[in-house]
Formats: C-alpha cells, sequence, structure tokens
C-alpha cells in the first residue's frame, strides 16, 4: 500500500515539564492508588503482596496506549490530542501536539492518538482517532500505515500490535468518532480487526465483534486475545493464529459482563502478556491477571476505569493509564517491550 506522507504531521517534541500549569502535571509524590485484590494466592507469584500503585502525572482527559522508549514512556491523551514523555528524572513533558487529529476545525469526541507502540525497527507506531490512520514515525515525521479498507475510510483505529515476523495486527471501532456507530462520517457497517502484512496488504479478520478493542499475542503467537469493551458482552476472546496469518476458532477467553457497572469502572480494554504467558488486561475494576488457562488471579485496582498498561524499565514494571492518572506498579514477572 503506498504510503503517505503528511506534511502537516511534523513531530512536536516539547521537552519542558508541564508540572506548573494547571492542566497534565507531574504528580510528584508517586502517592499510592486504589488497591489489590487477591482471588488466587498464585497472584502474590506475579505482584509481591506490598506492591504499590504508584501515581506519577495526573490531570489527563483520557489517558491510553503507555509505551517504553528505552529510557521513558510516552502515554496518550486521546481527548487532549497529546502524546505525553515521563522520566524519572525530570517527570511529565509533551512529547508531540497533535497526536491525532490534524484537521483545522475544532472538534470534540475523542481526537487524539490512541494505542501506541513500537514496530520491530523501534519506530513508534500510533493508532489515530481523528485522522482514521495508523501511523509511523519516521525522521520526525508521520507516514500513513493504513487508513482505509477497500476504498472506504477505517472508523478510529484503536490499539495495535506487531508480531514478530513484520506483520500490523490492529483493532478499529468507533470510539474516535463524535457520535461512535450513529456517526454520518462511518463509512463501514462494521468494527473491524486486520493485519497489515510485511509487504503491505491488509486482510479483515474479523468484522463479528461488536466493540474490538485491545489485543495480544500469547508468547508463541500461536493465540491473538482480543478485548471487546461491549457493556452487553464485556469479554476478551482468544483465537489461534494460523499459519498464513489470519485468525479462527473464537472462543470466550472470559466473560466479565456481569461486573461491568458503577462499581467496577472501565470495560475490557488494553491488555499486556507476561513471558509465560500470564495476561495483564484492563476491565472492569482494574487490570484482571490471568493464567493462560483462563484463571483469575487477581486485579490491580486503582480505583479508576483503566484503559491499558505497558511494560517498562527492564520489563518487570507495569506502567497503567488510569482515566486521568498515569500510574506504575513493580511487578514479580516480565513481558516483552515493542521494539526490543
Amino acid at each position: 500500500m503506498r504510503k503517505i506522507l503528511l506534511s502537516l504531521a511534523v513531530v512536536t517534541l516539547i521537552i519542558s515539564c508541564n508540572s506548573s500549569n494547571k492542566g497534565p502535571k507531574t504528580a510528584g509524590d508517586g502517592s499510592g492508588l486504589g488497591k489489590l485484590e487477591v482471588e488466587d494466592p498464585k497472584f502474590y507469584d506475579l505482584v509481591a503482596k506490598d506492591a504499590k500503585i504508584e501515581k506519577l502525572a495526573e490531570g489527563f482527559g483520557w489517558a491510553e496506549g503507555p509505551v517504553w522508549m528505552g529510557n521513558f514512556v510516552i502515554f496518550s491523551d486521546v481527548i487532549g490530542n497529546t502524546v505525553y514523555k515521563w522520566e524519572q528524572e525530570k517527570g511529565l513533558s509533551q512529547y508531540m501536539k497533535p497526536s491525532g487529529y490534524t484537521g483545522s476545525i475544532p472538534r470534540g469526541g475523542e481526537p487524539g492518538s490512541n494505542g501506541l507502540t513500537r514496530d520491530l525497527q523501534g519506530r513508534l507506531v500510533l493508532c489515530e482517532h481523528g485522522d482514521r490512520r495508523v501511523a509511523r514515525v519516521e525522521n520526525g515525521k508521520k507516514v500513513t500505515l493504513v487508513d482505509n479498507y477497500m476504498g472506504k475510510k477505517l472508523n478510529s483505529p484503536n490499539d495495535v500490535v506487531f508480531k514478530s515476523n513484520g506483520d500490523m495486527y490492529f483493532t478499529d471501532p468507533p470510539y474516535g468518532l463524535e457520535k461512535k456507530n450513529d456517526d454520518p462520517k462511518k463509512e463501514m457497517d462494521f468494527n473491524g480487526v486486520y493485519r497489515y502484512s510485511k509487504d503491505g496488504k491488509l486482510t479483515l479478520l474479523t468484522k463479528d465483534i461488536s466493540f474490538p478493542n485491545g489485543l495480544a499475542f500469547s508468547p508463541d503467537e500461536k493465540t491473538l486475545y482480543i478485548a471487546v469493551s461491549d457493556p452487553q458482552k464485556a469479554v476478551w476472546m482468544a483465537y489461534d493464529v494460523q499459519a498464513d496469518g489470519t485468525i479462527a476458532n473464537g472462543r470466550v477467553f472470559y466473560d466479565a459482563t456481569k461486573w461491568v457497572g458503577d462499581e467496577h469502572p472501565g470495560l475490557p480494554d488494553g491488555m499486556k502478556i507476561d513471558k509465560n504467558g500470564n495476561l495483564f488486561a484492563t476491565g472492569p475494576g482494574g487490570v484482571w491477571v490471568f493464567t493462560p488457562q483462563g484463571k483469575l488471579l487477581g486485579k490491580i485496582n486503582p480505583g479508576q476505569k483503566t484503559a491499558n498498561c505497558g511494560w517498562g524499565d527492564d520489563g518487570s514494571t507495569l506502567y497503567l493509564t488510569s482515566h486521568m492518572f498515569f500510574c506504575r506498579i513493580k511487578t514479580n514477572t516480565s513481558g516483552k517491550i515493542p521494539g526490543q
């Protein structure tokens, strides 16, 4: 597929700290949030009893998509149309603005970037709601990888992950459209999951999921997990990955529908896998921790809707984006960091 270079999408790097502003700022004290909820003692094999959910920064409209960049972490504020950077010694700063919408007409909703990752060469890849595309940063500018399927514009790419052979998988729900499924700008009558192969071929993997959201591969890449952020069917799905990269034999990995509600804020969203195949999946009431067999071990509950998580530092720190907060928790396990 032809890669379109958008001159308007120049990456803006601002390295000054925002802690003096009224908006997003470094939390400063690393104070703890929420609690650990243990369902099985084996949870402590993965998360220590005294592990603390540390608040690192705050003041975001809707934080999303954390990814480790080597010696710092970046994440999206989808509503703020900004990617932020957090460093251990310097705290919070802006990394990229605009992050997902470069239009000249101001708009509401969720226009910014959502899920972030790095490709096999370490380049930043963004799911952009407002510009309705998946883009990659090259030499300080953005290059469009995918923005349509069979001539129809994508809805609003949400999360993205790479297979070890270079193929890119992403979800395309309607959350970036101001009226979601009812938006007149929506050109497709479904919300898809796609594979963009390393040779530039786009394949629709499934259009049968109501609201596809986060996704992750098992360590052996034989299983693809997909979160369904549908309050009427709040589940995590598992699919067999075929030799040609397509998916088959979809089944419910875990059904959390009965937990959806005000007492357990959030829905199945972003997720990550540790080295042993355990899932750390955001859902109602925080990050749900599962064995590869689907047994719930416990939850990391910041007390806020938690949209996503990502491994960082040496691979054992789990960074969390929880509504207006950016947090982290140290674990007793580790996961693969994209681009490394």
